[in-house]
């Protein structure tokens, strides 16, 4: 499964059209994001102590979250090859960089200054943070999602992260080199001046058009996602500047952190779940692949087996015949005419072993069954003619109440000629071995719902010592010599035919082999019935 194969119209589910749950799960999660605004806005302007050293823990979160959520936008561009997403991406990657001189220049976190002391460089850096992330979504929404050509990704995606980290250090450089010509944002390391105030009154006039463009494209679940996000750095925002006055390290300044950190997660845990939705897809998908490889390989293993297990009847009548043959012609008189029988006989095998080849081999070919109107008595006497030497040569005494009345069948002569053929072959090895007397009875009959009954008796050594459940299972035998394909033959050309096929215990003892066929509709005339 390609990646473009997840979803119907060749999309990923993130960038697919949003499910009715995705929708109630962002408007709940933004009620949850309100009411806990209401439970810490009574205690914003709490001044808190020594908490300057949460800081860089902050600043190292943010920037591994958004990192991730940037090399995940970067992973989805490069299979759409989409400019919004990478766009996106990008602003990802630029917000949680510019996090690293925030934290650094943060006055009282460190006891040496690792990018100077200046107290106006740390507002300058979270002011262009702040209005260069909503600037990034705002971007992402009216760009039209025209694509990269093929072969491009990965060139540009290194153009892209080269391109920030340069931007964002020649930034970080001039703040922090020319903090004299800064904006005087802080008055000192705790308190904004009031120019500082223009800079959130912005952000939230940034955020408020992201919204409302992201409501109005609403293409795809991120989208939503995006204006969940947007809403949180809002509340954020309103925390920091106007509920906590606008005092570093309050209550609600920290707050305000928490919520940042929070929008910061939520695309990503949004990107990690498709990516394990489509990463468990994916792994059912080889697993149903596998299986489905496994099942031919199965199919082929039992056609070829099959094939060799019937097959091999007709090929030791040739050799028999063969070898028969030529003693008729070594011998002082030879008798042509025996030997000539005996090559009949041969050549009449080697027909049926071509048909028998034909006849499994249309088993696994759906549309390719012959069906015609045949007598299964007709059958079962060849079959007992073909068997006749085998069984006299074994001592088996063969009698037959085969109904005159049998209606019809209509079905494959040949496959089910080889069924009625396994199973006499069948009750004669289970009687090799046994005393006298050895008898099998051969019966048909008509049975309920318009079905054909034929009944396969020996007194042999019967299923006693057999597992019942296994014997028509493929390559399950208790000869020696067995392949174990021929009860698997019998019952998949019954079942393709809409029979059954079964067998129990004789009285006293022996095996009984059944099986029923559906009953013709109608009775064949003389030139459609094979014999």
């Amino acid at each position: 499964m390609s990646a473009n194969e997840l979803t119907p119209g060749g999309l990923s589910p993130l960038v697919s059209p949003p499910a009715r749950s995705q929708l109630r799960l962002a408007a709940c999660l933004s009620a949850l994001l309100i009411g806990a605004l209401l439970v810490a806005a009574p205690y914003a302007r709490q001044p808190t102590v020594n908490t300057e050293a949460l800081l860089p823990a902050y600043a190292s979160a943010v920037l591994v979250i958004e990192l991730l959520t940037s090399a995940l936008l970067m992973a989805l561009f490069s299979v759409h090859r989409s400019r919004p997403i990478l766009l996106l991406a990008v602003g990802y990657l630029f917000s949680g960089i510019m996090a690293v001189p925030w934290a650094l220049t943060f006055p009282g976190v460190f006891d040496e200054p690792v990018l100077g002391d200046a107290l106006q460089s740390t507002a300058s850096i979270a002011a262009i943070r702040r209005l260069g992330f909503p600037l990034f979504v705002i971007g992402y929404a009216v760009l039209s999602d025209r694509k990269f050509p093929p072969g491009s990704a990965r060139r540009i995606i290194l153009l892209s992260v080269s391109g920030v980290l340069t931007i964002v250090s020649l930034l970080t450089w001039v703040i922090v080199s020319n903090d004299d010509a800064l904006p005087k944002f802080m008055i000192d390391a705790r308190n904004v001046s009031g120019l500082w105030r223009f800079v959130p009154a912005t952000a939230i006039g940034l955020y408020l058009i992201g919204l409302i463009l992201l409501g109005l494209r609403r293409r795809s679940m991120l989208d939503i996602w995006l204006m969940v996000v947007l809403f949180t750095l809002m509340i954020e925002i309103m925390l920091i500047s106007y509920i906590s006055g606008a005092i570093r390290l309050s209550v609600g300044w920290w707050a305000g952190r928490f919520y940042g950190l929070a929008s910061a997660s939520l695309v990503l845990l949004v990107l990690l779940s498709e990516a394990t939705t489509v990463h468990a897809r994916l792994a059912l998908s080889v697993l149903a692949e596998r299986r489905a490889r496994q099942n031919r390989l199965t199919a082929m293993e039992a056609l070829s087996a099959s094939i060799a297990h019937e097959v091999n009847q007709p090929l030791a009548s040739m050799v028999t015949n063969a070898s028969a043959g030529l003693r008729w012609l070594e011998r002082d008189q030879p008798r042509i005419d025996e030997a000539k029988a005996a090559l009949g006989r041969i050549v009449s095998e080697g027909h049926r072993a071509s048909k028998v080849v034909t006849g499994i081999r249309t088993m696994f070919l759906k549309g390719a069954q012959e069906r015609e109107p045949l007598n299964l008595n007709d059958l079962i006497e060849t079959v007992l003619a073909q068997c006749e030497t085998e069984a006299r040569l074994g001592r088996i005494t063969v009698s037959t109440a085969l109904a005159n009345d049998l209606p019809h069948v209509v079905g494959n002569p040949l496959q089910l000629q080889q069924v009625i053929t396994n199973l006499v072959d069948n009750a004669i090895d289970a009687m090799r071995g046994i005393p006298d007397p050895r008898q099998m009875r051969v019966t048909t009959q008509c049975h309920e719902f318009g079905e054909v009954l034929v009944m396969i008796a020996d007194n042999g050594a019967g299923l006693a010592a057999i597992d019942k459940d296994r014997i028509f299972d493929p390559f399950y035998t208790t000869k020696p010599d067995g392949m174990g394909m021929g009860l698997m033959f019998c019952r998949t050309a019954i079942e393709a035919h809409g029979g059954r096929l079964w067998a129990s215990d004789n009285t006293p003892h022996g095996a009984v082999f059944q099986f029923t066929l559906p009953a013709a509709l109608t009775k064949p005339n003389d030139a459609e019935l094979v014999r």
